[in-house]
C-alpha cells in the first residue's frame, strides 16, 4: 500500500485555527460539536465532579470500542478534530476488537490500557499499550467532555500525525555502528527517530524488502514514519553509520540524567558523528535540529574572529569589567565574577568575562563573526548534509545591540549541540570538516567546505580551551581528562525560564563533543557533566 495508502489527518485547517484563536474559536467548535448552550437551565461550572468525570470517559470508551468515531468524538470538545482520526482508527489503521480499561482516576485525569487487534490482508497482530485522557468542563453548556488530544488515542500521537496499516514506506534497515555492532532503537532508545530517519532515506537503496506495518505518519514533508507495530516482516538491508557504539551508550546514560538534554559526539579529523542522544519529552531530535542560543560557548567562535582580525590575540588585551554597555544595552557577567583590568584575551576566555567581549564590538563589522562562521566554521551557509536533517547554524549579521550580544552566543545566533561540536573539531584541528552520520559515498551527495583556521589560530584557542578545562569555569567537571583536552562553558538565558540553558563543549584527543539542557542552569551544571561522561566513554 505504501504511501498511497488513505490517511486521515489529526485535526485540519478547522482544529489549527481553533488552537490558535483561544476562547472565541473554541466557541465555534463548540457550535458545530453540540457544546452549545440550549438556553434554558444554569450552565455547570468548574471542574468536572468524580461521577462525571467516569461518565463521560465511559461513554466516549464505549463509543471508541464499538468503532464509531463519529459518536466518540461527540464526547470531546473538539469534535471537528477528533472524528477523523478516531474515524481511521478502524478504517485506515485497521485496528479492531478494541478493549479499553480505565484505570483509577486522579482527578480529572483518567488513565487506561487498550487491547486490540491489528489486521491487514489476512495477516493480524495484537496491540496493546497506555494512554491517559482528561475530563473538562464545555465552556458554554458545563457539559462534562473528554479534552481532546491526539495522545489520547495514542501517547505518540501529535497534531497533524496520521494512523495507517500497510505495506510499510521504506524497507527495514540493519543499522551497524563504524565495527558492525547493531544499532537498535530497544538499545539505544534516543535513536529510534534517527533510526527511522535514516531508514526513510537509505532503506530503498540498502538491498532490503518492505513489510506490513501499523505506523504514524507524520504531517511535515519528508518526516519519516515511525513504525508502531510490525505484521509482517520485510527484509532488513545493512546500513553502516559512522556512530561508535560505545560513546552511543556513554551518550544515552549520561542525558538521562538531565531532563530536555541533547548531546553530540564527532570525530575531529574525519567529522564523523560518533553519538547522538536526546532526552526529551516530546522526542525532537536537538541535538541535530535544535535552534537555540549558545551563550559562552560561541565565544569560541569570537575568539577566533578578534584573533582572525587582528583586534587581540590569547596574551593580548582583554580588561573584565563590572558592566558593559553598548548602544544603550547594558551587558553584566556571571554573578560574583570579580573584575580584572588587566585581564588577557585567554583569562577572560577560561573565566567567562562577557564584558571582556563586549568592549570589542566597537571594533568588530557588525559582518565579521557572520564572515567568521560561515567561511571558517562552515556554519550558516544551509548546505550540510549530514545524512539526516540537520540544522546548520545561524550567525547573521545583526546591526545594534545585537552585535555585542551575537559575540557572547545571545542576540540572534542560534546553535545546535552538533554544530558547537563542529565548532570545537575546527578550532582544535583548524580544518572545517562538515558532520557526517553516514559516508557521503552511500548517495554521492557533496558535502560542504570552508577555508578553516590558521595554525596560530588554532594554537591560540586549543590554549585557551585547555586553560579553561585545567583552571576555567569547566575544571570542575574535565579534571582528569587530560593532558590533550579543552573546554568552553555557556549559559544563555531565556525569557520565561527560571533558569538559563546550559551549553558545553569541549576535547579529548580525537573525539569533540558538545551538549545542551534547557532550563539547565550554568554550563557546568547540566551540559558539562553530560559531555564529560562522553569524553571519558573515549568516543
Amino acid at each position: 500500500m505504501g504511501r498511497g495508502v488513505r490517511t486521515a489527518v489529526i485535526g485540519g485547517v478547522f482544529a489549527v485555527m481553533v488552537g490558535g484563536a483561544g476562547y472565541g474559536a473554541y466557541n465555534i467548535v463548540g457550535a458545530v460539536s453540540g457544546d452549545e448552550g440550549s438556553g434554558t437551565g444554569a450552565v455547570k461550572t468548574g471542574p468536572p465532579g468524580a461521577g462525571e468525570v467516569k461518565d463521560a470517559s465511559a461513554k466516549f470508551f464505549a463509543a471508541w470500542e464499538q468503532g464509531d468515531g463519529a459518536k466518540a468524538a461527540t464526547y470531546t470538545n473538539n469534535d471537528v478534530g477528533a472524528e477523523p482520526l478516531l474515524t481511521a482508527y478502524g478504517t485506515d489503521a485497521h485496528i479492531t476488537h478494541v478493549k479499553i480499561t480505565p484505570g483509577t482516576a486522579t482527578g480529572a485525569t483518567v488513565p487506561f490500557s487498550v487491547k486490540a487487534t491489528v489486521s491487514y490482508e489476512g495477516k493480524s497482530k495484537p496491540l496493546s499499550y497506555r494512554s491517559e485522557l482528561t475530563v473538562v468542563r464545555g465552556k458554554t453548556t458545563g457539559r462534562a467532555l473528554v479534552d481532546w488530544q491526539p495522545s489520547v488515542v495514542h501517547p505518540q500521537l501529535k497534531k497533524g500525525d496520521t494512523l495507517v496499516t500497510g505495506e510499510a514506506a521504506n524497507p527495514p534497515i540493519e543499522a551497524v555502528d563504524r565495527d558492525g555492532t547493531v544499532l537498535t532503537a530497544a538499545k539505544y532508545p534516543s535513536l529510534g527517530p534517527i533510526l527511522d530517519e535514516l531508514r526513510a532515506k537509505y532503506g530503498d537503496s540498502a538491498g532490503g524488502t518492505p513489510g506490513v506495518e501499523l505506523s504514524i505518519r507524520h504531517e511535515t514533508e519528508g518526516s519519516a514514519d515511525t513504525s508502531l507495530l510490525t505484521l509482517a516482516k520485510g527484509k532488513p538491508g545493512e546500513l553502516r553509520t559512522t556512530l561508535r557504539a560505545s560513546a552511543q551508550a556513554a551518550a544515552e546514560t549520561a542525558v538521562k540524567k538531565y531532563a530536555e538534554s541533547s548531546v553530540v559526539a564527532v570525530k575531529p579529523s574525519t567529522g564523523e558523528v560518533l553519538a547522538v542522544a536526546n532526552h526529551r519529552a516530546d522526542g525532537f531530535n536537538a541535538a541535530f535540529l535544535g535552534q537555540l542560543a549558545p551563550g559562552s560557548t560561541m565565544k569560541i567562535l569570537t575568539a577566533a574572529t578578534l584573533i582572525d582580525n587582528g583586534i587581540t590575540s590569547m596574551n593580548g588585551p582583554a580588561p573584565c569589567t563590572n558592566d558593559a554597555v553598548w548602544q544603550s544595552q547594558t551587558f553584566h557577567n556571571l554573578k560574583g565574577m570579580a573584575p580584572n583590568l588587566n585581564a588577557t584575551l585567554s583569562e577572560s576566555f577560561a573565566r567567562s568575562c562577557n564584558t571582556a567581549f563586549v568592549k570589542y564590538a566597537d571594533e568588530v563589522q557588525v559582518d565579521s563573526l557572520t564572515k567568521e562562521a560561515e567561511d571558517r566554521f562552515g556554519l550558516g551557509r544551509d548546505n550540510w548534509k549530514s545524512g539526516i536533517p540537520s540544522f546548520d547554524g545561524s550567525v547573521p549579521a545583526s546591526g545594534g545591540p545585537d552585535t555585542a550580544a551575537n559575540m557572547i552566543g545571545q542576540g540572534q545566533v542560534q546553535m545546535s549541540p552538533l554544530n558547537m561540536a563542529s565548532v570545537t573539531a575546527t578550532a582544535m584541528t583548524g580544518a572545517f570538516r562538515q558532520p557526517v552520520i553516514v559516508s557521503p559515498k552511500l548517495d554521492d551527495r557533496q558535502l560542504a567546505t570552508a577555508k578553516g583556521l590558521s595554525a596560530s589560530t588554532v594554537e591560540q584557542l586549543r590554549a585557551m580551551m585547555n586553560r579553561t578545562a585545567t583552571s576555567g569555569t569547566a575544571a570542575g567537571v574535565m579534571a582528569g581528562l587530560g593532558p590533550n583536552f579543552g573546554a568552553k562553558t555557556g549559559s544563555a538565558e531565556v525569557d520565561g525560564q527560571s533558569k538559563s540553558n546550559s551549553w558545553f563543549t569541549g576535547y579529548r584527543g580525537d573525539v569533540a563533543a558538545a551538549a545542551m539542557t534547557q532550563d539547565g542552569g550554568h554550563g557546568i551544571d547540566a551540559a558539562g557533566p553530560i559531555v564529560a561522561a562522553v569524553l571519558r566513554s573515549g568516543g
